[in-house]
């Protein structure tokens, strides 16, 4: 297998430890904590209640509006205003619907690091605006009715926001 390996590219050699390319056994990355929030942006009545999506990267992933919490801001300030900016709508605060967690590893100024992330996720009510005035950092923003946005949202956690979003609207 060694022999493989080299025909492939004579660069690398496997470590004898087993450990994974470029990494000292036993070495852990630093962690970062990082606070986002967002929201289930809705609009209607029962039975025909629709709420925002949002397409983003190059993957077009479709998820809730959300970032990160800026200093010294609540997080249901961060969700209005994280609607605004990706979803191009202006909402108010319901209510909490729910909060996640999940860790991640990317770069923190040019460190690899491990995120621990939370995501506070509020139900918000439409106010006005138009889902054309999204920002750049997103695809495309559009009202999709409640049942196919759980189905089209691409991470389980939000999914199941989603859900409970709809049990607190019926």
């Amino acid at each position: 297998m060694e022999r493989a390996l080299r025909r492939e590219d004579r660069s690398v050699t496997p470590p004898k430890d087993g450990s994974p390319l470029g990494k000292k056994p036993g070495a852990k990355l630093p962690v970062r904590e990082q606070v986002s929030a967002g929201g289930v942006v809705f609009r209607g009545e029962k039975g025909s209640i629709e709420v925002v999506i949002v397409s983003v990267g190059g993957q077009h992933r479709w998820q809730l509006p959300k970032g990160l919490v800026e200093e010294n801001e609540k997080p249901e300030i961060a969700a209005v205003r994280e609607a605004r900016e990706e979803a191009g709508v202006e909402s108010e605060v319901v209510q909490h619907v729910e909060t996640i967690e999940y860790w991640f590893a990317g770069l923190d100024g040019g460190e690899r690091v491990r995120f621990h992330k939370r995501v506070h996720f509020y139900l918000l009510r439409y106010v006005g605006g138009d889902t054309s005035e999204h920002d750049w950092e997103v695809n495309e923003a559009r009202w999709v009715p409640i049942a196919d946005a759980t189905r089209q949202l691409t991470f389980d956690s939000e999914r199941r926001v989603m859900e409970r979003a709809g049990e607190l609207l019926a």
